[in-house]
């Protein structure tokens, strides 16, 4: 039989035999099937996929494929606040910049209390007098001064609780203290377990004459990460946008202007980004600035920190490093790591390594380094000179 022969449009008689063939009935199933996708795409596309819980019909990654595939839709329309907000964040961006004679970087100190570790920063800022600037905001009892650079330095201060939104609010603060000062052209978060990894000149060079900021920021699909996303933060922040990174920064006086401008997006993480809110424990701190940057300026960041923190326990605080694991090897190989690495919360763990860019050339990712104990500053003393000038 010919393969014409084989799908009949109609009745045949085939010779010799007098009974009709019936039409085949094989194919409906394919049309029906074929019909349907055909619905599902469409309402796709007419209702996209914007809200999280929308995704829990499919895996993380197979929503953003979906969403990839699919036709782009039509941009929304701005709401009056947005609008208002892009419109300030656009000038201050784009505005020229004053350039001092001498720019300062300002070392901001967010500490629980006491700073342990001002002999070592004495030693590290000896010397640079009119290129720094120092400010503490101590949240809990009130540090009792050994070093001339932290004399006097201490803005007001507020209780800041792990997690919360007010650790953001001691963040801003201490931006606004230091913007205060028109010299003070970089801003570096530090907490009180932070220590320098290079002398002052290198960290000074590497962030005066580079044009970003040092903002950690990148996608976790897992449940410390997307999970933590709440629908409340829509129009504004989508699912697709929301970030995670260390709280650690380093940024750029105009960046600095953009964080106290807004409102906006702030407010979206201080009332829907906490600790059990709808279930999950959303942590602003770590994904207020990460998102933030990736909506209003994503070139103008780094996409990782300039404090180099070990998750590589796996815990809800990272490594504390004690007297034994201080060594002059373990400063050096922190000192000489020149690859970011960014880890994902999901079962079956996705790691990302990038090298870290400094103006375009592959550099030393890290300037500081934490969580370093107390006990652990007689031999920092020691060694600083040694492992600061390799």
């Amino acid at each position: 039989m010919k393969a014409s022969d084989a799908w009949p449009l109609g009745l045949q008689v085939i010779p010799g035999h007098h009974r009709p063939i019936q039409p085949s009935k094989g194919p409906l199933w394919i049309i029906v099937l074929l019909c349907l996708v055909c619905v599902f795409l469409i309402s796709g596309y007419v209702y996209p996929l914007h809200g999280s819980s929308a995704c829990l019909l499919f895996s993380s990654r197979g929503c953003k494929v979906l969403a990839d595939w699919l036709p782009p839709v039509t941009r929304r329309d701005y709401t009056d606040a947005e609008i208002a907000s892009q419109v300030v964040i656009w000038e201050i961006l784009n505005s020229p910049s004053r350039q001092p004679e001498t720019p300062k970087i300002a070392f901001m100190f967010l500490t629980l209390g006491p700073l342990p570790f001002q002999k070592l920063w004495e030693l590290f800022f000896q010397g640079h007098e009119g290129k720094f600037s120092v400010y503490v905001h101590a949240s809990q009892e009130k540090t009792v001064y050994e070093s001339q650079y932290f004399v006097d330095r201490d803005i007001r201060s507020d209780k800041v609780e792990w997690g919360q939104a007010s650790m953001i609010d001691a963040e801003r603060r201490l931006l606004a203290n230091a913007l205060e000062d028109p010299d003070n052209q970089h801003f570096v978060l530090l907490s009180e377990k932070c220590v320098p990894l290079h002398n002052f000149d290198y960290v000074y060079n590497y962030l005066i004459y580079t044009n970003i900021s040092f903002i950690d920021s990148f996608v976790d699909p897992g449940p410390h990460g997307n999970a933590r996303y709440s629908d409340h933060m829509l129009p504004e922040i989508r699912l697709e946008d929301f970030r995670k990174g260390s709280q650690w920064f380093t940024m750029k006086r105009k960046h600095a202007l953009v964080v106290m401008a807004d409102n906006l997006y702030y407010s979206k993480f201080r009332d829907y980004c906490r600790p059990g809110f709808e279930g999950q424990n959303c942590y602003s701190d770590e994904h207020y600035l990460p998102t933030f940057f990736h909506l209003i300026d994503p070139a103008g960041m780094s996409n990782w920190s300039l404090t180099n923190v070990d998750w590589s326990e796996h815990k809800w605080h990272p490594k504390s490093y004690t007297t034994k694991d201080v060594t002059f090897e373990l400063l050096q190989n922190l000192t000489s790591i020149d690859e970011t690495v960014h880890e994902t919360s999901e079962e079956k763990r996705v790691v990302d390594i990038k090298p870290c860019l400094w103006n375009g050339v592959k550099r030393p990712c890290y300037l500081f380094a934490r969580k370093f104990l107390p006990e652990t500053l007689d031999v920092l003393m020691q060694l600083f000179t040694n492992y600061t000038n390799t």
